[in-house]
Parts: C-alpha cells; sequence; structure tokens
C-alpha cells in the first residue's frame, strides 16, 4: 500500500488539557507537511555503503571544547587529541520505506507529557535537543591480530532521508526531514532508494586513537572500521525485542535481509598524519564537530 502525506504547517499548537500531577505534552499537529508519497507496501532492507566508508576515513588532529556533545556524551576530555573521523551512508534498497515516524509517539503514546510508556525505541539526547533511536548502528575499530574492538563516540541517531542512492532516475522526493523534539513532532525513516548519511564532521564521527576518551591508546598500524547498522542485540531485562532475526537476536527495524547490514574497511593508522591528515579524506578536515539535526551536511 502507498500512501500519500499531505502536510502543512500548523501556526499554532492545540494545547493539551494539563493534568495538575503530571506536565502536558506538545499539542496535536497534523502529520507533517511533506506532500510526497511513502512507501509502506513490502520490506525495507538497510546496508553500509562501505565505498563511501573507504573514501572518506582521515587521521588528524583535533581540538574539543568541552561543550560539544560528543565530548559531553561520549566521555571524551576537552582539548586537543588524534582522532580517526569518517562517514557512515546506509541505504534503503528494499521495496518499501524504513518507516518510524514521530519519536514523540514512542516515547509518549498517550500524550500526557509522562515517558514511562514509552516503546523502547528512542531515548531524549539532552544536547541534542532531540530524539535518538536506539541500537540504529554500531561503529568498532577493530585491530585484526587481536581482534581487540574500540567504540566511537557516536551514543545516538536520528534517521533522515539525506542521500539520494539510486542512481537511474528511480528516486522520487525525500519524505524523512524532521528529528523532533519534546515540544515539535518529528517524521523519521528511510525512503525507498534513499540514505541516511552521517558526514565525518558530525559530533560522534570519529575514534579517539590517543586514549582520551578512557579507551586503550590506538597505536599506528592496520585496523578494520566496521560498521553495523540494525544490529542484533540481546534485550535487556525489561528492554523491547521489535523483531527477532533467524539467529534468535533482536533488530529495532524488520527486514528482509538481516545477512547485509555489515560495512568493513582496512585501514593504515600513521606514525603522524601530518599538518592535512592522512587517508583518502585528507581534503576535508575541520576542527567543527556539528550536531547531528535535520541542518547535515551533504542534504540536497
Amino acid at each position: 500500500m502507498r500512501a500519500v502525506v499531505i502536510t502543512a504547517l500548523a501556526g499554532a499548537f492545540a494545547l493539551a488539557a494539563c493534568r495538575p500531577d503530571r506536565p502536558a505534552g506538545p499539542g496535536p499537529l497534523p502529520p507533517p507537511m511533506l506532500a510526497h508519497v511513502q512507501d509502506l507496501d513490502g520490506t525495507p532492507d538497510l546496508i553500509v555503503d562501505a565505498k563511501r566508508l573507504a573514501d572518506s576515513w582521515v587521521v588528524y588532529d583535533q581540538t574539543f571544547d568541552a561543550g560539544v556533545c560528543s565530548v559531553i556524551e561520549g566521555g571524551v576530555l576537552a582539548g586537543e587529541h588524534r582522532v580517526l573521523r569518517f562517514t557512515v551512508t546506509t541505504p534503503n534498497i528494499g521495496d518499501a520505506d524504513v518507516f518510524v515516524g514521530d519519536p514523540l509517539a514512542h516515547m509518549d503514546p498517550n500524550g500526557d507529557g509522562d515517558f514511562s510508556d514509552q516503546d523502547g525505541l528512542f531515548e531524549f539526547a539532552s544536547c541534542h535537543n532531540h530524539f535518538h533511536f536506539r541500537h540504529y548502528a554500531t561503529y568498532e575499530l577493530v585491530s585484526p591480530g587481536t581482534g581487540h574492538v574500540w567504540k566511537s563516540a557516536k551514543r545516538g541517531f536520528c534517521m533522515l532521508d539525506i542521500t539520494p542512492w539510486q542512481t537511474d532516475g528511480g528516486v522520487s522526493s525525500w519524505v524523512y526531514r524532521s528529528c523532533g523534539t519534546k515540544t515539535l513532532h518529528g517524521f523519521q525513516g528511510i525512503s525507498v532508494g534513499y540514505a541516511d548519511t552521517y558526514n565525518k564532521h558530525l559530533g560522534g564521527q570519529y575514534f579517539v586513537l590517543d586514549g582520551g576518551d578512557n579507551q586503550a591508546p590506538i597505536l599506528p598500524g592496520l585496523y578494520i572500521i566496521r560498521i553495523t547498522v540494525n544490529p542484533p542485540f540481546v534485550a535487556a531485562r525489561g528492554e523491547a525485542c521489535p523483531h527477532v532475526d533467524p539467529h534468535g537476536f533482536c533488530h529495532q527495524l524488520l527486514e528482509s535481509n538481516y545477512d547485509n547490514n555489515v560495512g568493513e574497511v582496512l585501514i593504515m593508522i600513521p606514525d603522524h598524519p601530518g599538518k592535512q591528515g592522512f587517508g583518502p579524506g585528507s581534503n576535508d578536515i575541520s576542527n567543527a564537530d556539528l550536531i547531528d539535526d535535520e541542518n547535515r551536511p551533504d542534504k540536497p
């Protein structure tokens, strides 16, 4: 079934009735005004664009302010660090949209302002002031020799249509472009033929190489960047398990194929990256650590 989503920005919120014991949530709004077509007939299939990953990575020295979100959320010490930055693109190659919708509908189903009845798909990121989808992707740096794994500073995701993926004219206009906040309704998902992209300059799109995030220092040598979209997980006690794969693991999102969710690239971390950085992405280095909201780089 294909459903047309027609939108028009409302001039004001309708006020929800207040309860004396709980704060009122945002008032009811019409659906996001997009005037585009959702495709909900079929099943999505997410992959990782390994070529984009391989073309984007760069090692350089970057200075982090104490107030940036990835420092606060990722446990990174403020100051200068040697980092490995990279871009992650996750296309939907299935035959239906990844449709999540309004985070508030998941966090506050009855609209009373109390998140205790949430379904577990989202969590509120106070530094970003919007909701992040849980278990959307994992970023790992792996030592081929020892198997040791380092985690990136990335802590949350907001799914949007950022990068047209099909190049044969099959891509229609974007549909999903709003993360949502506690007071503004969002609209998250990834259309068929589109990809969500996290540019390397966004907050958390890096590994700290010098131990400045309380992980072991990463020495020069060969490593594997491993990205897993919609990763398998074992639900903790009381945690939701929306979908189960043939191996018995939980996934937040339903897919037609869970076996193509990993992208890897072998890289070399140098002794000295130089002033311009080292790696395929060395032509584009910056001290920026941008918020991953609706105003992302790479969005057409």
